[in-house]
């Protein structure tokens, strides 16, 4: 969605009929520039929900269905590492895009009131950071597969076969995270558009916020994941380790650096190095 941000704004008094806002002063089609902004951006985040569905459909349908056909091929665990939870993804976003067009007005999409759908899944939204956390390991199994012919020739005969566009399954993959990102953008820019006295106004305020929120706790989630890997990688390569394993009380490697040991009676020194982890003082 592209607009002119630089373009000037009026505000212009509102009064309500029928419980519905309408502007008082109108230009074109009816609207004021403000509503058809906002108009623009309701039909493109219905729009996209729905290339999205169809999208999730694809990859369900197209790939991990005749997958699992294959059992000579693929085993469970392989499946669930190359599409993560994208089934559920998939169930969450059928229901999500029904609560949205519930809330579409089709006559007058201005009046479209959006906020409360993003509110009423906020929850359900976190099931992405499941999904964004082993996105990595799914593309470091596509990886290993992709020098198989065999693989090759079979994931290119399930995107023909579902007539997907020319993009390589990891690449399908990769959407669901780009989604989960883009709500907090496609929220700022709606409310962008709406006026404070919109109906719709303090819900879309809060969905942005709580949408902020669901990216911080993956991203957060995410970091954790990884500190964990390496604290993993770090123990496994240190030679006769002993004790119990760094993981049993800890998860975040707080600080690390170079310490002089100072030995006495000959002040001998020799530099170690330390590692100072979380709950382990």
């Amino acid at each position: 969605l592209r607009v002119n941000q630089d373009e000037p704004m009026e505000d212009y008094p509102l009064k309500v009929e029928g419980g519905r806002e309408e502007d008082s002063r109108r230009f074109g089609m009816g609207q004021t520039t403000k509503d058809q902004m906002r108009t623009n951006v309701i039909n493109e985040i219905i729009s996209t929900e729905r290339d999205y569905i169809k999208h999730l459909k694809d990859i369900c349908e197209g790939y991990i269905k005749q997958c699992r056909k294959r059992a000579d091929m693929f085993t469970e665990e392989q499946l669930k590492t190359i599409f993560g939870n994208i089934e559920d993804i998939y169930r969450c976003q059928k229901k999500f895009v029904k609560a949205l067009e519930k809330k579409f007005n089709k006559d007058h999409p201005h009046l479209s009131e959006v906020g409360s759908c993003f509110l009423e899944y906020q929850t359900e939204f976190q099931i992405y950071s499941e999904y964004c956390n082993n996105h990595p390991n799914a593309c470091l199994e596509l990886s290993r597969l992709a020098k198989v012919n065999k693989y090759v020739y079979f994931f290119e005969a399930c995107r023909l076969l579902q007539k997907m566009i020319d993009i390589s399954l990891d690449g399908f993959l990769l959407t669901p995270v780009q989604k989960i990102c883009k709500y907090p953008l496609q929220l700022a820019e709606l409310l962008k558009y709406t006026n404070p006295q919109h109906r719709d106004f303090k819900d879309v305020e809060a969905a942005l916020n709580a949408m902020k929120n669901v990216a911080r706790l993956i991203n957060e989630r995410k970091r954790r994941l990884e500190n964990i890997d390496k604290i993993a990688q770090w123990q496994s390569s240190i030679e006769d380790w002993e004790g119990e394993d760094v993981l049993v009380r800890s998860s975040e490697l707080i600080y690390s650096g170079e310490l002089a040991k100072i030995s006495h009676p000959q002040a001998k020194s020799q530099q170690r190095m330390f590692f100072l982890f979380d709950h382990q003082l």
